[in-house]
């Protein structure tokens, strides 16, 4: 059943032409890793100019061309961090609010609370995070952050905790339904995906699963349920065309 599902929601994604930044978080067939994957896109010049770069285990994104920087604020930020047995992944400077309150011994949930969608009037991005704590009540968990119907002065918060991983899938989020003006936020639950073996097969796999025009940068994060150890794979557009 949840094959049918998956490979249905898969092709559905590669048809999106602006799904916009998503995560999948899922466990391998095995059971042996749980994987985050995390993808941006771009549609003007400030949105494109950008690549993944590693650092110690984080993940921070920094423009390709620093000439076309034209705003930073929005698109500069750690997609990907860790702290002890949790692991962050986001699409914005979010990351780093659950990382600092997970440090003082807060909430993923406490974190968010303090949040709410991009102030980039008339999209209003939500902002999507995602959670794994090894050993935790929950093996994963997603956010979205959105305005109600496009208006600014109201704030949806969905929180999606998991108890179990399915073995070979995982749940995607991801900031608009379609490609529009202005772009419609997602809407309703995290569908089923499809989790490949490995980091480097996951890449591979969703890599091809967007937009070619659109895409810029992905990343896949696999991380050993027992060892917590950890293997990241990235591609950029920029560097790997």
């Amino acid at each position: 059943m949840f094959n049918e599902i998956a490979e249905l929601n898969a092709a559905r994604l590669k048809a999106n032409a602006y799904p916009g930044r998503g995560i999948v978080i899922g466990a391998t067939q095995d059971g042996t890793k749980l994987a985050q994957i995390y993808w941006i896109m771009g549609r003007s010049e400030n949105s494109r100019n950008r690549i993944f770069l590693e650092e110690n285990g984080f993940v921070r994104t920094k423009a390709y061309d620093d000439s076309k920087v034209k705003d930073p604020s929005l698109i500069i930020y750690y997609p990907a961090k860790f702290i002890n047995q949790h692991h962050i992944i986001s699409n914005g400077d979010q990351t780093d609010t659950v990382y600092d309150f997970i440090a003082s011994g807060k909430s993923f949930e406490d974190a968010l609370a303090t949040r709410e969608f991009e102030p980039d009037t008339p999209n209003f991005t939500p902002r999507i995070t995602g959670l794994v704590e090894l050993g935790g009540r929950y093996a994963y968990s997603l956010s979205i952050l959105k305005s109600q119907n496009g208006d600014s002065g109201h704030c949806v918060r969905n929180f999606f905790n998991y108890e179990k991983a399915i073995p070979g899938y995982g749940h995607m989020i991801h900031t608009y339904s379609q490609d529009g003006n202005p772009l419609p936020s997602f809407d309703g639950e995290p569908v089923i995906m499809p989790i490949p073996k490995d980091a480097k097969e996951a890449v591979d796999t969703y890599w091809l699963l967007l937009n070619a025009e659109n895409r810029i940068s992905l990343l896949a994060k696999y991380i050993d349920v027992k060892t917590g150890k950890w293997e990241i794979r990235i591609v950029n557009k920029h560097m790997n065309a």
